[in-house]
């Protein structure tokens, strides 16, 4: 069987499906489909001199999974990689996979048990699990592997500690919300992050070399669970982007300023909370 081209027809049907959805046509000639799924669809090869070999592919949305197995072949990891999240793609549409007041019900009972806090705070937009609540709502009707790909950028910015700057600067939930949802994880979100690492980094040398370590750890033992890892290779992604420019002799001019937080460097269109 031949997972790679499975994993890559189910996108491909799954793009024509959205565009005809979206549309009402029949989402253009097969070969443009072909071409959109594919370059959508990305398989990327840990650097390794040898075997065991990992390989990790990202799906439109940008969902990340790796293989399970340890593989002795390149081509073995990229299979397996890809059995994994056609697995997961196809789990992602059952209808336990959609977000319905059910679900969030359940969620946030589960999530308050964990906390140790009261089911009261989810109506509080102030407590972690009222946004954890406005997070879920704004996302009723899709899927859950929907929900994680925009909870990684949450978690990232949590992980980052800009989160806390938007909260001290009192900033909204629901604003930050909003403005992080319609933008989504890109290329100057990964600079901007690695900023504020290189700033620690030149206050306390070493940090991220230690907090690489932990990252490259905690992707490891994602990936042979076999559960979405976006979140892990981002931070081991961005950490090694900061690390990169700790050992360039003249640091560029982007990085010769002195670092602060992630939304200071921003103008983010948010609104102040209210006294």
């Amino acid at each position: 069987v031949n997972v790679v081209a499975m994993l890559h027809h189910y996108w491909e049907q799954k793009q024509v499906q959205q565009s005809k959805g979206s549309s009402g046509g029949s989402g253009g000639p097969a070969g443009e489909r072909a071409a959109r799924a594919e370059s959508l669809i990305l398989y990327e090869s840990a650097p390794t001199p040898g075997p065991p070999y990992v390989c990790y592919v990202t799906l439109p949305g940008g969902s990340c999974f790796g293989n399970y197995k340890v593989c002795l072949f390149q081509a073995e990891a990229r299979r397996d990689a890809a059995r994994v999240a056609l697995m997961n793609s196809l789990v992602n549409e059952l209808p336990c996979r959609c977000i319905n007041a059910q679900f969030i019900s359940q969620s946030l009972q589960q999530a308050a048990t964990h906390c140790a806090v009261s089911m009261e705070d989810a109506r509080d937009s102030g407590t972690s699990l009222g946004t954890y609540s406005l997070l879920l709502h704004s996302y009723i009707g899709r899927t859950m592997l929907e929900f994680q790909e925009m909870m990684t950028v949450f978690q990232l910015l949590h992980w980052n500690g800009t989160l806390k700057a938007l909260r001290e600067r009192q900033y909204s939930r629901q604003s930050v919300i909003s403005y992080y949802s319609q933008r989504g994880l890109d290329e100057h979100m990964r600079s901007s992050l690695a900023l504020d690492w290189l700033g620690r980094e030149q206050r306390s040398p070493g940090r991220i070399g230690e907090e690489l370590q932990v990252a490259q750890r905690e992707l490891v033992l994602a990936r042979r669970r076999g559960i979405e890892l976006r979140f892990y290779k981002e931070k081991t992604d961005i950490l090694s982007l900061a690390l990169s420019q700790t050992y360039i002799r003249r640091t560029p001019d982007a990085f010769s300023q002195t670092p602060g937080p992630t939304d200071q460097r921003e103008q983010l269109p948010l609104h102040r909370m209210s006294h």
